[in-house]
């Protein structure tokens, strides 16, 4: 029985061999196991049982986002751009309106308000 060119290549570990991990065909160099860095590290993670890497939070969408003018001082929810100085505004957070006087509020400052007043 001749074997075909095909079957040499696929059983000959110089020309080509499958990641460990995802099984992808990659042309190896001494004695790599996987095909990326990438790949090694998502193996040492699966064999050691740790947590995947957590996605990156993102930040508040803009409608939620309290943005001030540098130059004026005039607070924004959701606007980038000042209607008075025409310029762009500096973001400060998330946040909303306030309840009482309809005005924007960062929650960072509702932070720093209660731990003042708790610091007192």
């Amino acid at each position: 029985m001749t074997e075909t060119p095909l079957q040499i290549a696929v059983r000959d570990d110089g020309v080509t061999i499958a990641c460990e991990h995802c099984g992808k065909a990659f042309i190896p160099s001494g004695r790599r196991l996987y095909c990326d860095n990438a790949c090694k590290q998502r193996a040492f993670r699966a064999r050691r049982g740790a947590p995947p890497v957590p996605a990156r939070l993102k930040r508040a969408p803009k409608e939620g986002t309290v943005y001030y003018c540098p130059d004026c001082g005039t607070r924004y929810l959701g606007v980038q751009r000042c209607e008075d100085c025409d310029r762009f505004c500096r973001r400060l957070g998330a946040g909303g309106l306030c309840p009482c006087c309809d005005e924007p509020v960062a929650l960072k400052d509702l932070v720093e308000g209660v731990t003042l007043m708790f610091s007192e």
